[in-house]
């Protein structure tokens, strides 16, 4: 963009000791994820402990090693290195939860599966590399839930309070909605004050999710790991079957409460329980929940007709448990199943693959387009229409009774062009390591909308693709994670330039 002079504005160079000083404490830190798993597997004595003690260590001294030649470095930092600092954030952190994987020996993976297992779990998606979930030890199935806990935190964070900012992809609607002051134009601590108050809205969702869990059956090891993979819509769980291990219908419903809440943006839930008092009635005045309603009640609808039609259950209360349960499961991206929902009728699995492109509500723990993005490229296209009848007419777009600026309009369109790009390129690159169409296809999309399960060869795990094709879906994932336009600007060379 050129500026009125004509001439583009000069370049700054960009704060890396600062950046590594940052990522060098995140490290630090995060190596304090490896000391819970290591507790389980004393507890439990099945195994594990060694491993994680080893990852603390090497990950506390890398930490280390980043920070202390930097720890004086403390610039602030711009809209360019926040960028820098976001990718590197996922990226640094989900190759350092990886040790832990390669150390174990239960289960034995390699360096290509341990990286896509661990990216999978901290950006949500779900997708596993592992079979034989029910015998492995107890440390490796809670720290595969307490990741995906972990970065169901970091994209609240990311969602609201940093991509507003960075005015990603029509994000920045919700500036004004953040709960805590954020400066417009600057990464700096007040984030803080807004991740305090969505980690306590967080938390305390994850203790009900795991008290209800409990109470319906589970055990409590089972019902906070759950929990863990609930709240962050994540979708791992601790066993083959997954939620069908349980075989309870309370469980199922238990499951798709928490999903729903989940999938709402959590700028939402801090207003409804603000210090004022309940304000329930500001989650239906909200456009995007009406509509994300509707779409869950409607794909609902769908799913269950369609398997009554085909008689597939006994009863129509199983028929709506199973319906109720994968609908919400798939659309909401968490992919937690009670049966494989590759084997229905084939209908139903290219819906439901579907679904998860609309995904979550935005500042929520899903993934996908979201639901906000779709909303208003639908009223933009209902704009156009009227356009053609009444060409000299202004229309305007409006959301919650605002009407949105065509800056936001055009940047949910360069989302969702940049979106079908990166969609494209991963699908052919799958295609070209020798996937099939079928699965080619889910696959992006389960990595891309970070939902998980997919059809064909990666219908129930990913442990029988090629290695090329694990490395494409983990970028996939981490652009589906970073909202796409947060990862895309680094590979432009304008991004580059001092």
């Amino acid at each position: 963009m050129e500026y009125a002079s004509g001439k583009f504005p000069k370049s700054v160079s960009m704060e890396y000791r600062t950046i590594i000083r940052i990522i060098g404490m995140l490290v630090a830190v995060f190596s304090a994820t490896m000391l819970p798993p290591a507790l389980i597997a004393f507890l439990y004595k099945d195994g594990g402990g060694t491993a994680f003690m080893q990852a603390f260590g090497l990950s506390l001294l890398l930490g280390l090693v980043f920070w202390y030649p930097n720890r004086r470095a403390k610039a602030e930092l711009r809209t360019r290195e926040g960028f820098l600092v976001v990718v590197l954030f996922w990226t640094v952190l989900g190759s350092i939860g990886a040790i832990p994987f390669i150390l174990s020996e239960r289960p034995d993976l390699s360096f290509t599966d341990a990286m896509f297992e661990s990216f999978s779990a901290l950006t949500t998606t779900g997708a596993t590399v592992i079979t034989g979930l029910d015998d492995l030890p107890k440390a490796i199935l809670f720290y595969r839930h307490l990741l995906q806990w972990l970065g169901g935190m970091g994209i609240i964070v990311l969602a609201v309070a940093v991509l507003p900012m960075l005015g990603v992809g029509g994000m920045q609607l919700y500036r004004c909605e953040t709960p805590g002051p954020v400066k417009d134009n600057k990464m700096t601590p007040r984030i803080a004050e807004t991740a305090k108050a969505l980690w306590y809205i967080y938390l305390t969702m994850t203790l009900a999710c795991a008290g209800a869990y409990y109470l319906a059956g589970m055990d409590s090891f089972d019902a906070i790991g759950h929990a863990f993979s609930t709240i962050a819509i994540g979708g791992f769980s601790s066993y083959d079957a997954s939620m069908g291990h349980f075989d309870s219908a309370t469980i199922n419903l238990i499951a798709v409460v928490f999903l729903l809440l989940s999938a709402v943006n959590f700028s939402l839930h801090f207003t409804a329980f603000s210090r004022r008092g309940i304000h329930l009635a500001s989650y239906w005045r909200d456009a995007e929940v009406r509509m994300f309603l509707l779409i869950q009640l409607s794909l609902v609808l769908v799913v269950f007709l369609v398997l009554m039609s085909h008689q597939l259950y006994d009863s129509p209360e199983v028929a709506l448990d199973k319906a109720v349960f994968q609908a919400v499961s798939m659309s909401t991206t968490a992919g937690f199943a009670t049966e494989s929902f590759a084997t229905w009728p084939l209908f139903l699995p290219i819906l439901l693959i579907f679904s998860s492109f609309i995904g979550g509500c935005a500042g929520s723990t899903g993934g996908g387009i979201k639901v906000v993005r779709i909303t208003l490229l639908s009223l933009q296209g209902m704009r156009e229409l009227k356009r053609l009848i009444h060409p000299r007419a202004l229309f305007s777009i409006r959301l919650n009774n605002k009407a949105v600026s065509d800056r936001v309009i055009d940047a949910v369109w360069g989302f969702f062009a940049a979106y079908t790009l990166v969609f494209a390129l991963i699908m052919v690159a799958l295609l070209a390591t020798g996937l099939d169409d079928i699965t080619a296809f889910s696959a992006t999309a389960a990595s891309l909308n970070n939902l998980g399960p997919g059809l064909g060869e990666v219908a129930s795990h990913y442990g029988e693709i090629n290695a090329p094709a694990k490395w494409i879906l983990v970028l996939g994932m981490l652009f589906g994670r970073l909202e796409i336009f947060t990862l895309l600007v680094l590979f432009t060379p304008t991004f580059w330039k001092s």
